[in-house]
């Protein structure tokens, strides 16, 4: 039996019952990440911590947990995965100067196998050394690439992005400005299978793409998506190697839409409230199908499916009735089925997952 490690301890001192407790004032999340074994992960971002619940064996249904992560000084959090199945937490940390003004700088951690501590976390600072400048630093969000750098984007002060990564060595570059203005949200990156790496810049009129032209190269100004995204609903996958679709909602209030290039933005109706849209591909009746997740205006949990990138051939929403406090989240497990998270509005983190059957089929909600 392998020994506990004193970090693994102390991640895991807390009691359950008081951690738990925590969920009816949750700061982030769920997010749902699957590992290199197949096992999924879930974390909540709380007050000072972050929890998290892993998947006993590939395809559930038990889980453990919830571990209690340290996350002192992080107000605000982004969870993100890449090829290499590495979990990177990233947030935004404000800490009070005796002058009145505040510290900003951008924190992040990883953990490298499913259900193993978290690295220390670790500053990458702030694009300005100037205070004033420095407190407008939002919040981080980031993509990994292929080869398994980082890149980390922050909005800053009016309209504007910069961006961090690490190198093909894995060191970290210096803070840039991106080439962009206007913005009106935090920026969206993704990263493909084929090596590249894309920002999307939500504006008031539009949202501004930039890509790589070739792996590791700097990001340059691509077309201009001509649906202005509802703040904070912009999502992207990777739907054809190399090609990733963004689903967001239409801020004119046309409902969810699907935009990639080389195409017209295809609407896709449904009826979302103001959160993020997920996304995943899973199999359906045997075909490669994407599946979206959305809080309806009604509060609860909606469901939409669609061949990939066949949108235009039909797209079909569905209600779940489970009512929940934030945005779901998807993921597929270790037997490529669809499962959705949320958290529920009694403050417990709820799953379902997909189950065989005609159509998307899915199983009972079960507690966490």
């Amino acid at each position: 039996m392998r020994n506990t490690s004193p970090r693994e301890a102390k991640q895991r001192d807390e009691p359950v019952a008081e951690a738990s407790a925590r969920l009816d004032r949750a700061l982030g999340g769920p997010w749902l990440l699957t590992g290199h074994d197949g096992r999924l992960t879930a974390y909540v971002h709380v007050e000072g911590a972050v929890l998290r619940w892993t998947e006993s064996a590939p395809g559930g249904p038990r889980w453990t947990g919830p571990d209690v992560l340290p996350a002192k000084g992080i107000e605000r959090l982004t969870v993100v995965q890449g090829q290499n199945r590495y979990a990177h937490l990233l947030g935004r940390r404000v800490r009070p100067r005796a002058d009145g003004w505040t510290n900003v700088d951008v924190m992040y951690s990883t953990q490298y196998q499913t259900g193993r501590p978290m690295t220390q976390w670790r500053s990458l600072g702030n694009p300005f050394k100037e205070i004033d400048k420095a407190v407008e630093t939002g919040v981080p969000a980031a993509a990994v690439a292929a080869d398994g750098a980082l890149h980390v984007c922050v909005p800053t002060g009016p309209g504007g992005v910069a961006l961090r990564r690490e190198d093909k060595r894995g060191r970290w570059e210096a803070w840039t400005q991106l080439q962009i203005s206007g913005g009106t949200d935090g920026p969206v990156p993704a990263a493909t299978s084929t090596g590249l790496v894309e920002v999307l810049v939500p504006t008031r009129t539009a949202a501004l793409r930039l890509r790589q032209p070739e792996p590791g190269g700097a990001l340059e100004r691509g077309y201009d998506m001509a649906v202005p995204p509802l703040p904070g609903s912009v999502t992207a996958l990777e739907t054809a190697p190399g090609r990733l679709t963004y689903y967001l909602t239409d801020a004119r209030g046309t409902g969810v839409v699907a935009v990639r290039e080389g195409s017209w933005p295809l609407p896709l109706g449904g009826n979302p409230a103001d959160g993020r849209i997920a996304a995943v591909r899973t199999t359906v009746d045997g075909f490669d199908c994407t599946v979206l997740a959305v809080r309806g205006a009604d509060g609860t949990v909606h469901l939409g499916v669609c061949a990939t990138e066949g949108e235009q051939a039909g797209f079909w929403w569905t209600g779940t009735g489970m009512s929940c406090a934030g945005d779901p989240v998807l993921a597929a497990d270790g037997r490529g089925r669809a499962v959705v998270a949320a958290l529920g509005t009694d403050g417990a983190l709820v799953v379902a997952r997909q189950e065989d059957g005609q159509g998307l089929t899915l199983g009972d909600w079960s507690r966490v």
